[in-house]
């Protein structure tokens, strides 16, 4: 019998552009961590939804959320990628191009904390963020997102139970107490609207007041 989850996946189409990502960053020897597939449907939605223009994603790996972004922009928006591997955005790249994304798509190389900083100084702002990175530093990530958001911006983490490690008080990694702590600052901060979504391996969502 399946589980919520796999229910839900069987009721569509398998994407195959998405399934092609997924099978090339296994070629690549790449993290397998793609966003789960509802979450990149609810990605596309709500991007579209909130009419956003500006999408800063942090963490690109093969691009499979960036194709899922990209699907929910109207006419010329702009998705910025930030990925600490060069290789990664590469990928990631021709992953979007070959989506037709070519032209909505730019890349930054290098820590993720250190484009923050530039991208800061320059007075970009976005309309959505995704954060999908090195899991440590989502607090940081969470601070610069809400400080570069346009009013009733979107903010979307994935990944916030870490497969149960979250949930789990004998595990206090260093991942572990940031992922935390990212998921109360999410909670509480009188800056966000926000909730928590438990499907997959959770994603919290917030907009910014």
């Amino acid at each position: 019998m399946p589980n919520q989850e796999e229910y839900s996946e069987l009721l569509y189409t398998e994407d195959e552009l998405l399934v092609e990502v997924k099978k090339a960053i296994a070629a690549n020897g790449m993290p397998e961590v793609s966003i789960a597939p509802g979450y990149g449907r609810l990605l596309t939605m709500l991007v579209s939804l909130s009419r956003s223009t500006r999408i800063l994603e942090i963490g690109a790996l093969g691009g499979y959320s960036g194709i899922c972004l990209c699907r929910g922009l109207a006419g010329g928006g702009q998705l910025t990628s930030l990925e600490l591997k060069p290789e990664y955005a590469q990928l990631a790249q021709s992953h979007l191009a070959k989506a037709g994304f070519a032209d909505n798509a730019e890349y930054k190389i290098g820590p993720a904390l250190d484009s923050l900083r530039l991208l800061e100084a320059e007075g970009r702002t976005f309309d959505f963020f995704f954060i999908d990175a090195d899991k440590e530093n989502y607090p940081n990530y969470l601070e610069y997102a809400i400080r570069m958001a346009s009013p009733g911006a979107i903010i979307a983490g994935d990944n916030i139970f870490l497969r149960g490690r979250t949930l789990n008080t004998d595990k206090n990694g260093p991942a572990v107490q940031a992922m935390r702590r990212f998921n109360e600052m999410m909670a509480s901060d009188e800056r966000l609207t926000s909730t928590l979504l438990p499907a997959y391996d959770g994603l919290a969502l917030a907009m910014v007041k």
